[in-house]
């Protein structure tokens, strides 16, 4: 099964991390204006998702193109995620997906809670860190010591979790409500530990290394 990497179309968006994220064999979707950076890049998508109000160049001929409704209930990123998500991928990608406007951010961690709540692992990276949406269950975070990562309960009123593992600050059964930040800043102090969502669902953080 391929990975599927989709670039949206933040304006923190640089070239570089594409470069270092977009490895030979992905399926690779340009969300409209993500396209941009990739036209720059010389890198053909696999497949173009957009209404054009964002990109207003030549798609190359060879991509696939979905052209949707300026008028819609979805974004383009959303839209993209559901066809990805029909398409039996491994893993699905975000890169362009943070930075800009909030709301756009917000809407874009509400799409990596659909994908989770299909089952599908899907995450958000950008040059300091990886945003991913756990359902219930054990989930493995490696290489990692020495990062700091953060957990928020996210579309529910609290998140009850367990860390497997060396951690900064321990916790088992540890319930974090809505309306608490005390989930903000732990540090892996091991290159293998495990988050276990015990009950609902967790929006995580973790940073990459400087």
């Amino acid at each position: 099964m391929k990975r599927c990497v989709i670039v949206c179309a933040s304006p923190d968006l640089r070239a570089q991390l594409v470069k270092s994220v977009i490895s030979d064999g992905d399926y690779i979707i340009a969300a409209d204006g993500g396209m941009k950076v990739l036209a720059e890049l010389g890198i053909a998508p696999d497949l173009f998702v957009g209404d054009f109000d964002s990109f207003s160049g030549e798609v190359p001929e060879t991509t696939e193109v979905i052209k949707l409704n300026v008028r819609k209930d979805d974004t383009d990123s959303m839209h993209c995620a559901s066809v990805a998500s029909e398409m039996d991928f491994s893993e699905i990608v975000f890169l362009g997906a943070v930075g800009g406007r909030l709301d756009h951010t917000f809407a874009n961690f509400s799409t990596l809670a659909y994908l989770s709540q299909k089952g599908i692992r899907a995450s958000i990276i950008s040059e300091r860190e990886e945003v991913r949406v756990l359902s219930e269950g054990e989930y493995l975070f490696e290489n990692l010591g020495g990062c700091d990562f953060s957990v928020f309960p996210f579309a529910c009123g609290s998140v009850t979790v367990s860390y497997i593992g060396e951690v900064e600050y321990p916790a088992e059964n540890l319930t974090v409500k809505a309306e608490e930040s005390i989930g903000v800043s732990n540090v892996f102090r091991s290159n293998s530990v495990k988050i276990k969502i015990i009950s609902g669902r967790a929006l995580v953080f973790n940073s990459f290394k400087k």
